[in-house]
């Protein structure tokens, strides 16, 4: 199957074709090729591996052909060139469960594989270089055959609407009113705890799932609370990272706080925007190897810096609770069966980005916030979290209207709310390619926007909440 070597000689490049200017590339420059393509067909054996497996785990299904219509198009440069053409190899095992899927990228190295390791974990992504025969397609997973499919009772029918709300819905599907060339996938609107609306693309429907991205962040602050319920722990514990000490407190790093991991402000270095972690997502490589590590440049709770790497750390500070109290215990407290928090190699879960869910699930998230932490009598966060994570208290981020909290984004800055139309205690999760869990507690709804928009294109959440707030009245 093997179609292509990166060799570093120019005898070897021009034997696969290519050009006069790729040979006269430079050491560094053939490197980052070669890095490249190792990160896309990482990239493109975790979607086809969690987009086909979780899916079937809910008793849906997606085809490889749809995921490289939807997830697999307009990513990130310069993946984008690369991924789609490459070739694949689905393996299941006899019962017909995904076993793993398997990537080409380079005729001396063996395939990227991901593996599927269950219905609570999903899919991880195996470091590079590792062998094609580490996931056994002959050993089955134990785990009872499950049909999540069908109509979700959780949220009672909300009725009829106006017929101006169902337009305002229809329209982020069938126009570019809310962003240029977006690509709606799935749309859920709650009302006092009643479902009122949903609608789906072609393709998709209540039970299939796709990765939150950084929704997942908000998902990270509310296992955070829950491990704040239990009383094992507060925001203002240290996160652990035990770094260097002599005397006092040594490393700087050791002064970081869950909280200042959850608002973004550990002070850390970040060498991109964002704070990317391609080598995690697609690469392989671990939380403890990648995220642990980055040196601290601002006194911690000084400066907002955007980062991926602090989600991960806050998350590591409760890593014991989790141990005992894993995510799909929670997500079953709240019904949210259709939803999955994969892990690395390591079973560190990777809660900044690596979560798999449905719009409902996430209308459910949502409805958890709206009371205030309370879900069938049982109290399941702290009185108040709302209140905490959606409090722009800390450093702010430059350049835009949206404030942060403890995890999830406000509509509000300290200076006030620049959203006309929309309520002061309004916040959201948000995440890569149009993921929205938008949460409106003075009016008692909660908003949920699914997409696969490309790069380029922005949905505006702002004016479809505005909207749709609008329509309900």
């Amino acid at each position: 199957m093997k179609m292509l070597t990166l060799a570093a000689t120019g005898a070897a490049l021009a034997s696969i074709g290519l050009s006069a200017s790729a040979q006269a590339q430079s050491a560094q420059e053939r490197l980052d090729t070669r890095y490249d393509r190792a990160l896309a067909a990482g990239y493109k054996a975790l979607f086809l591996c969690s987009g086909i497996a979780n899916a079937e785990r809910n008793g849906t299904a997606r085809t490889p052909e749809s995921i490289h219509a939807w997830e697999l198009t307009g990513i990130q440069a310069p993946l984008d060139d690369i991924v789609r053409d490459m070739p694949y190899e689905i393996v299941r095992r006899p019962t017909g469960q995904v076993a793993h899927v398997q990537v080409e990228w380079a005729e001396d190295m063996p395939d990227r594989v991901a593996a599927y390791y269950g219905e609570d974990t999903g899919c991880s992504v195996l470091p590079i270089g590792a062998p094609e025969g580490v996931s056994n397609p002959e050993l089955p997973i134990e785990i009872e055959a499950i049909n999540k499919a069908g109509e979700d009772s959780a949220f009672p029918d909300g009725g009829k609407v106006k017929k101006r709300f169902s337009e305002t819905i229809a329209t982020a599907f069938s126009t570019d009113t809310y962003g240029e060339g977006v690509r709606s996938t799935a749309a859920v609107v709650l009302k006092d705890g009643k479902l009122i609306e949903q609608r789906y693309a072609e393709g998709f429907g209540p039970d299939t799932p796709q990765r939150t991205w950084s929704v997942a962040k908000s998902i990270a602050a509310t296992f955070v609370g829950a491990a704040v319920q239990s009383g094992e722990f507060t925001v203002d514990d240290l996160v652990g990272l035990n770094y260097w000490r002599s005397g006092g407190s040594g490393d700087a790093r050791n002064a970081i706080t869950i909280d200042h991991a959850l608002r973004m402000a550990t002070g850390r270095y970040s060498d991109t925007p964002g704070n990317r972690t391609d080598p995690l997502y697609w690469g392989g490589t671990t939380v403890d190897e990648r995220a642990a590590n980055w040196p601290v440049i601002a006194k911690p709770g000084t400066v907002y810096r955007y980062a991926n790497n602090d989600t991960l750390m806050a998350v590591k500070a409760v890593d014991s609770w989790l141990s005992f109290y894993p995510p799909h215990e929670f997500f079953e407290k709240l019904g949210m069966d259709h939803t999955v928090a994969e892990t690395d190699i390591r079973g560190n879960y990777v809660l900044s980005s690596q979560v798999w869910s449905t719009a409902r699930d996430l209308a459910k998230l949502g409805q958890l916030y709206l009371n205030d932490g309370m879900w069938n009598g049982e109290r399941l966060l702290p009185e108040n979290w709302r209140e905490y994570v959606s409090d722009p208290s800390g450093p702010q981020p430059e350049g835009t209207q949206w404030g942060y909290g403890a995890g999830w984004w406000t509509f509000r800055r300290p200076d006030g709310n620049a959203f006309e139309g929309i309520p002061d205690d309004a916040f959201a999760a948000r995440g890569n390619r149009g993921q929205y869990v938008v949460v409106v507690p003075s009016r008692n709804v909660v908003i949920v926007r699914r997409g696969e928009d490309m790069v380029g294109t922005r949905f505006d959440i702002a004016k479809f909440t505005r909207d749709v707030l609008a329509a309900i009245d």
